[in-house]
């Protein structure tokens, strides 16, 4: 896909985040179209998991679509979550399998934007499992970039509490993935 028809999709993308239910429309039947020749390809043995597939990706965009920031391209957001559906449908069936790396690019261009896109989506589902005050403080200050007193100001809150709440919400994310925290002297 070109990147004017992506930026065609982000635009549709952020109408449909606003109601435009038209331009939702469009993004599902665009999307649809590049989820059958990603799954198809993917699965060319077994059509059918390749349409629930098509179907549980088109779920998780509905879902998800609160998510989706407009500043990055469509695309490689869409395949992120379409090879999470594709990991966990190799999971559920206990299949291991590899795509040679220039068969996968001919299908979805698998760029820096798409493994960016990928850790958003990771990186938002860990924050989801955190309190939605130290996830908001850390999404502020650690991904946004804005200042400890941009922040506290923005949610209303003591710079002190800002940083109780991204210490402590780094702490919990650590943990969640597994990885031990080195305390500072």
């Amino acid at each position: 896909m070109t990147g004017e028809a992506d930026a065609k999709l982000r635009a549709l993308m952020v109408l449909a985040q606003s109601g435009d239910r038209t331009a939702y429309r469009s993004v599902l039947d665009i999307s649809r179209a590049q989820l059958a020749a990603y799954f198809r390809y993917r699965l060319r043995e077994d059509p059918a998991s390749a349409d629930d597939l098509i179907q549980e990706t088109l779920i998780a965009i509905h879902t998800k679509r609160a998510s989706y920031d407009a500043r990055h391209p469509f695309m490689p957001w869409l395949y992120a979550i379409a090879r999470y559906k594709l990991i966990d449908h190799y999971r559920r069936h206990r299949v291991r399998r590899t795509e040679p790396e220039e068969a996968a690019g001919e299908i979805a261009d698998e760029t820096d934007d798409t493994r960016a896109a990928m850790a958003r989506l990771d990186l938002e589902t860990l924050l989801a499992r955190l309190p939605s005050g130290q996830a908001e403080a850390i999404r502020r200050t650690k991904l946004d970039g804005h200042s400890i007193s941009e922040t506290a100001a923005a949610m209303n809150i003591s710079e002190s509490l800002v940083k109780v709440n991204v210490h402590r919400g780094l702490k919990a994310a650590a943990s969640l993935v597994g990885l031990k925290q080195v305390d500072r002297p």
